[in-house]
């Protein structure tokens, strides 16, 4: 088996491109798509534009984890509104999305790891969530077989996965079936403003009137609002993961430690990772933005590998334009999908170390490896907001890895949004001026 990741001689979704439309999202990626699902099925017109092909990014590559363990408080009600859309959303499909509850295991590797959970679980209450600490006598049942020297584990029994690679282009077809227009391989080039408002887009295919635009672009969105003015510190890191084909079923929940994350997978065999490594690829925005990384940095517990400098084409790559003209080829065409090779050394590893911790399995072989872009922020929690500078404009960006599992939630907020109706959430935490108007990093709960 291979992924798809590669575009193909034609795209599934061609639609013409129309003179006009109401809102018109930029990236074809789990929230972008959600967004214009929800807006199609609000009944307004709208079209999404994506570089590439749908999914090929990000959504396709992550862990398919679609949990609220974990997550920053302000994000748990939204990850919650996420797990019940996917669970309605999959029944939509015909339960092509692949979502299953398996929920999700934190290992803890010391006395201070089962500390630190207790304290997000301390957090958490209010939330009513399924998850709890279990010691090691518990953990003995909780992975019969499994061998490691854990202190405990925090479980989220409620926790689902889905299959990211066939879930996203699924919902990309059920938003079409619901009024939504999809161009794959169009890049939208910046966007056309007039007396300080948004009245279009400028694409590769020509203009699009419309005065409102959802930015849902991932790894490339803070290379696309530098384009127009807007500074937004966000970087993207480096993750490898790979899968193996059929396997006993040793193990029928997603986990990590220390060392490799796994989870199972609709087909029988694993999706794995090593738990903590990110890969940094030094360009200019790097540099410029690492006096709001600091507080990350001191607090420790990220696994971050510096590499001297991006590839030709990436978003921070030294050689990337940061400003090009409308009618002109941008940065976004040159490189239609962001595939980043995966890091072999550490899939031969996490594989051997999957295979120590259930040693029944015998030998572990990857049968297909990848690694993507995740597009990431000071304080590890998203970007979701209207640009006051720029009226007519919607950011939702900067996942920190949580993308996949809450985009749907995100999705429909970012429609919301489009429209000038209430989110229904408090996005206090996730506005753009916080990385601008003095306001301390505060980052989320690193566990």
């Amino acid at each position: 088996m291979t992924f798809p990741f590669a575009l193909p001689d034609r795209p599934e979704h061609g639609a013409a491109l129309p003179r006009q439309t109401q809102v018109v999202v930029i990236g074809g990626g789990v929230i972008g798509v959600t967004a214009a699902l929800f807006l199609a099925r609000a009944g307004g017109p709208v079209v999404l534009l994506e570089k590439g092909r749908v999914a090929a990014e990000q959504s396709s590559r992550n862990w398919g984890w679609i949990r609220v363990q974990g997550r920053d408080m302000a994000e748990i009600p939204i990850a919650l509104e996420a797990q019940r859309l996917w669970q309605a959303l999959d029944a939509d499909c015909g339960g092509r999305l692949g979502v299953k509850r398996v929920g999700v295991t934190y290992l803890a590797r010391s006395d201070k790891d089962m500390q630190a959970y207790a304290g997000w679980l301390r957090d958490a209450e209010p939330f009513g969530l399924s998850s709890h600490l279990i010691d090691r006598a518990g953990l003995a049942r909780h992975l019969p077989g499994a061998r490691g020297h854990w202190a405990g584990a925090l479980v989220t029994p409620s926790d689902l996965r889905g299959e990211p690679w066939q879930a996203v282009p699924e919902l990309a077809r059920l938003a079409k079936a619901c009024g939504a227009s999809i161009v794959e391989r169009c890049a939208v080039r910046a966007l056309d403003i007039e007396a300080g408002r948004i009245t279009g887009v400028m694409t590769e295919q020509g203009r699009i009137a419309c005065d409102q635009v959802v930015l849902a672009a991932g790894a490339w969105s803070s290379l696309f609002l530098r384009r127009h003015g807007l500074r937004l510190p966000q970087l993207s890191v480096r993750a490898t993961a790979f899968e193996t084909g059929p396997l006993p079923q040793v193990t029928g929940t997603a986990a990590v430690d220390d060392r490799l994350a796994w989870r199972p997978r609709a087909d029988g065999g694993y999706t794995l990772a090593p738990a903590t490594l990110s890969e940094l690829f030094i360009g200019p925005d790097a540099v410029r933005a690492l006096p709001k990384y600091l507080p990350l940095l001191r607090e420790g517990g990220f696994d971050v590998r510096l590499k001297t400098h991006a590839p030709a084409g990436y978003p921070d790559a030294w050689g990337t334009p940061r400003r090009w003209d409308a009618d002109a080829q941008s940065p976004f065409e040159r490189m239609r999908i962001l595939n980043p090779a995966p890091n072999t050394r550490k899939v031969a590893e996490t594989a051997r170390r999957f295979a120590e911790t259930f040693p029944e399995l015998g030998p572990v072989t990857p049968r297909t490896a990848w690694a993507g872009m995740i597009d990431s922020l000071p304080d590890v929690v998203p970007a979701v907001d209207r640009a006051a500078d720029v009226p007519g404009l919607t950011v939702v960006t900067g996942m920190c890895g949580h993308g996949f599992g809450i985009g749907p939630a995100f999705g429909r907020i970012a429609a919301r949004l489009a429209t000038g109706d209430d989110p229904g959430h408090d996005l206090a935490r996730f506005r753009l001026t916080r990385f601008s108007d003095g306001s301390p990093m505060r980052p989320g709960p690193n566990i």
